[in-house]
């Protein structure tokens, strides 16, 4: 069940029982359908005198799209993820992987990431290759580390804003 519990869908999986390119249509058709059409342009937003690249973004509705590795795979902070929390509304990111543990970088952006934007009340769409629940699994060797702990809030965190309860939350951003 990845329905979200509210009326709309918010969180796209690829897995077996959906073909291949599903979810990552319905994620598509979602962001154009939440766009009406309008402009889409890629845009830059400073923060504090460095430059956050935004790939797509619907300035007419405050709605911006990236990939996980435009998020998470180059060195971004708190105060990046909270200026894009704070522009936009509504954020789509697509291909969000299963975490590895040796990719300590790609977990710890996606915590902050996280945290930022559940702090600005950002209702978040998703298009990833598992659920939150799997989305970063440790072995027993690795269970105790800080990134683990971290992670379980994260997970709560998402699933939180996959709730209609949260969903209906106003959000803490600026209107332009």
């Amino acid at each position: 069940d990845d329905s979200g519990g509210g009326a709309q869908k918010v969180y796209f999986v690829d897995n077996d029982a959906d073909p291949k390119g599903k979810a990552k249509d319905s994620f598509h058709q979602l962001f154009k359908l939440l766009t009406k059409d309008s402009l889409i342009n890629s845009m830059v937003l400073d923060v504090q005198g460095r430059e956050v690249f935004v790939p797509e973004a619907s300035e007419d509705y405050s709605i911006a799209r990236f990939s996980f590795y435009d998020l998470c795979g180059t060195a971004k902070g708190a105060a990046d993820y909270l200026a894009i929390g704070e522009r936009f509304h509504t954020i789509f990111i697509e291909d969000v992987p299963k975490l590895q543990f040796n990719e300590v970088n790609l977990v710890r952006r996606w915590i902050t990431l996280i945290d930022a934007l559940y702090e600005c009340h950002v209702k978040l769409v998703i298009h990833a290759a598992t659920t939150p629940e799997d989305m970063f699994q440790v072995d027993l060797e690795n269970e105790h580390c800080d990134e683990v702990f971290a992670f379980d809030r994260t997970r709560s965190r998402m699933e939180e804003m996959r709730s209609e309860g949260y969903l209906v939350k106003k959000w803490v951003g600026y209107q332009l």
